[in-house]
Formats: structure tokens, sequence, C-alpha cells
């Protein structure tokens, strides 16, 4: 499969005709050869953004709306085509192929609703004879940086929501989902979206850094929304501060999940296989951090550590169906064995699973964990989690917020008063009573507190993210001044 670069809708090659390949990550065999975008071509991108902008700002709610609508309809049409892709590109199930398509249908939905609810108000004024108002204007250009991950539930959320709110988008996909992230734009393009409202980019991680710069410093480019890790977030940060740039960032997470001394045991479990498990543990939100009562923690990990070692292993772009497919690249595999190692070596016990074999890994449960281990502090972002042991009610709050994280996270507890008041205490963006640390709604506003980012995706929260608040006073010519 080759993938080739979108600027005014229409492909090219990118300059000097250079591409990248995507390689399988355990086969090694060529997936996707992409287009690689030099500074110039992210030049010619920002150019054509910024010249759709007059026009795409001043486009009336109904027609984005049924933009957004029909690309919601497409990107179902398209569903087995996208399971064949991000099987093939990211390992991913069919199961989390079909999640992040149809959760995108209804995020494109969503966001459609949102067209006629970008309003400003009246606001009470001293002034006689005058009326004051807000409104709400589109911000102009947004570079949206979308991981390999959740490839279309985080591209669509970072492509509908600045687009129905009149901004022209940059969308500069991830090097290892080129031909998922251009599946995903191609539905944009045939819903009806006007010439350079949205330009399409990949680029060979070498290139990525500089590339990435040249369009935070394009004098059209107002807003950035980017999710990955805390270490690339920060210096994107750190770019678009220079440039007086505003971002919205979902990075990292160390999700906990607290299960409490009167836990419903069995729903604990269900929910604990599904968020430490699901897409081989690679998602923001997944558990990586059981806080588990010392007097519901041996009945708990029992249950827990059979459920996943039934976990059927596979990969889904070959042997169909399965719950753990391979993981991004081998490199994930020697990352989590160092943990491993060092936590078996300080006292941990793994209790299911063990050891990656490159890119490959059984579901992984690390008891008795503590800090001073690596993988105490450190995001796993794979198919390990862990347990930790607590005293009481009070110690699990603290060890819940013991981290630099604060994502998503869960609270299990049949007295609701104290599950709420646990909830209430932890520093996370989200908190799930009774529910996984895995959960996403797009009426719902998504992000995260400390070193897991700021700013909001979904919900309502998008209009402040991706528009610009206007005062505007309507006064009578011939008032009085004081000189």
């Amino acid at each position: 499969m080759k993938t080739e670069l979108v600027i005014d809708n229409t492909p090219r090659a990118a300059e000097n005709g250079a591409t990248f390949e995507r390689r399988h990550p355990v086969s090694g065999e060529t997936v996707t050869t992409g287009a690689a975008a030099s500074v110039a071509d992210a030049l010619a991108a920002a150019e054509s953004a910024a010249g759709a902008f007059a026009s795409w700002s001043a486009t009336g709610p109904s027609t984005r709306r049924a933009i957004l609508l029909k690309a919601a309809d497409l990107l179902e049409q398209k569903l087995p085509e996208f399971r064949q892709v991000m099987a093939a590109e990211v390992g991913a199930s069919e199961l989390w192929a079909t999640f992040n398509v149809m959760g995108s249908a209804a995020l494109f939905r969503e966001a459609a609703g949102l067209a006629t609810q970008i309003q400003g108000e009246t606001i009470p004024t001293d002034k006689p004879g005058t009326l004051s108002i807000t409104i709400r204007q589109a911000a102009g250009v947004v570079l949206s940086i979308v991981p390999w991950n959740g490839p279309i539930l985080l591209g669509a959320r970072a492509l509908a929501y600045p687009l129905v709110c009149g901004n022209p988008v940059i969308f500069k996909a991830s090097e290892s989902s080129p031909r998922t992230h251009a599946l995903l734009a191609s539905c944009l393009y045939e819903a009806g979206l006007p010439a350079g409202v949205l330009g399409f980019l990949t680029t060979a991680p070498e290139g990525s850094a500089a590339v990435t710069e040249a369009l935070i410093a394009h004098p059209a480019v107002r807003r950035v929304n980017f999710t990955g890790s805390t270490r690339v977030g920060r210096i994107i940060a750190e770019t678009a501060a220079r440039h007086l740039k505003r971002c919205l960032l979902e990075l990292g997470g160390k999700a906990p999940f607290v299960v409490l001394d009167d836990a419903d045991l069995d729903g604990a479990v269900n929910a604990a296989v599904f968020g430490s498990f699901l897409y081989q543990g690679q998602i923001c939100m997944s558990t990586e951090r059981f806080v588990v009562d010392e007097k519901v923690a041996d009945a708990f990990v029992e249950r827990f550590a059979e459920r996943a070692k039934a976990l059927r292993a596979g990969d889904p772009a070959r042997s169909g169906e399965c719950v753990i497919g391979p993981m991004v690249g081998p490199a994930s595999g020697e990352r989590l064995n160092h943990m491993l190692e060092d936590a078996v070596a300080k006292g941990a016990k793994i209790v299911a699973g063990g050891q990656a074999d490159g890119a490959v890994m059984d579901a992984t449960i690390v008891d008795h964990v503590k800090p001073g281990m690596i993988i105490y502090d450190e995001e796993t972002f794979g198919p390990v989690t862990t347990i930790v042991r607590v005293r009481d009610t009070e110690e699990a709050v603290r060890v819940a917020n013991d981290t630099e994280y604060g994502l998503s996270s869960a609270v299990f507890g049949s007295d609701l008063t104290r599950a709420i008041s646990v909830a209430s205490r932890i520093q996370a963006g989200c908190v799930h009573v009774n529910g996984a640390t895995v959960q996403n709604e797009a009426q719902a506003p998504y992000g995260g507190m400390k070193n897991s980012g700021y700013g909001r995706f979904d919900g309502r929260a998008v209009i402040d993210e991706f528009t610009e608040l206007k005062w505007i006073t309507l006064e009578d010519p011939a008032q009085p001044y004081p000189f």
C-alpha cells in the first residue's frame, strides 16, 4: 500500500519523491510506503490552509454539519477496509478497529451538532445607550498531530472539532499508521470538504521534528493539538510557547484503578481485564495500576490472573480475531522486559504472562509492586499491568495520586458515598465509579491533569479550544466623553 500527501484536495508525492516505510512489527515486511513530506511540503500545506480560512470560517453551520454527517456515514461504510488496514499497520484486533470506527462516526455526528452551538452572549453594561455582546469566531489554521494507537478515534476528534468551529486543519498523521490516517482523511474529502480546508501530511521519523516546528511557526497556524507522549508533548508546548500559539495536549497516563474492601470483585475483574488489555494496553487510558485493599487483594489477584491467562493472543492480520495482538514494534518488548526484570529483582511477582518476545507479549500482571521499581512510576504502554497493595482507603487515595500523570482512573466499591468521596480526591481528568478506566463518549469532556496535559477534547469544551472570544459593543456615536 502507498500513501500520498494531499494539498488542495489533490494527492501528490513529497518533494523529490521522498518516501518512508512502515514495517510489520513482527515479520518486518513493508506494510505501507508513505510520502515523506519536507519542510517545503509542510509550508505548502500551511499556505493552502491559510487561503481557505476566509471562506471556510464564513461557511454556514448547515454546510459544516452536512459534511460531517456524510463523513460519519462514509466511516461506517469503510469499516471492512479500516479493519484490514489497522490490523496490518498497527496490530489492531477487529474489536479495536470496530471500536475506533464506530466511535468516530458517533463523534462526527456529535461534532456536527455543535455547528449551531457556537454562540456568544449579551453582557450587562452601565454605559447608557450601549449594547455589549460577545461572539465566537474561528481561531485560524489548526495543526492536528495524531498518534497511531487509536488512529481513527483520536484522529476524528482532532479533525472534526476544529472543522466544525470554522478552522482549516493540517492533519499530520503518524508515520506508524499512514494508510489508516489517509483512509480517515478520505472520508472528509469524499464528504465534500472544500479544497484547502484539510491538508494531509506524513513524514519520515527523521524529518518529523523539522516539519512540526515549521508548521507551528507559520503565522497562519493559531492552534495546535497533539496526542502522544509526555516527552514529545513538552517539546510541542515549548515550541508553541515561543510562537505564542495555544495548545491542546493529551499526553501519557498511568491510570489507577482503586479496589476498595467492599468492591464487587467479579465486576472489578471484568473491568480490569478490559481496561488493562484492550489493544495490548497501548491506550493512554489503559489501567496500569491496580491499587487494591489488602483485605481483598488475594481474591482479586487470583481471579484477575485466571482471566488474563485465558486471553487469546495472535496477529490479527494473519490469524483472525484475537484479544492480544503484537505491540507497535520490538522496541516495546525490550523496554517492558527491562521493567519486568527490575521489578522482580526488587521483590515483585509475575502472576500472569511474562517476558516479551520482540513485539509479542502475553497479558502480564505484576503483583506486589512498590515505589522504587521502574514499573511503579513509568508508563508501560503494553499488555502489562501492576498490583499495588494498600492498608486502607486513605492509603489507596495517596497511592492513586502518587504519579506524575492524571488522565483516567476508576474506583470500585459498594458504598457509593465512600466511592464518590475517593473519586473526588483522585487527581485525574476523569474517574469512573464501578467502571473501567477505558471509556469515551463524544459528548463528555476528555483530557488530563498534571503531566497528562491540558485542555479538553469532546463535549462543548472544544468550542473554547478552537474559537476566539471577541467582545463587541454597539454605542451611540454622539455619546459624551470627559475630554
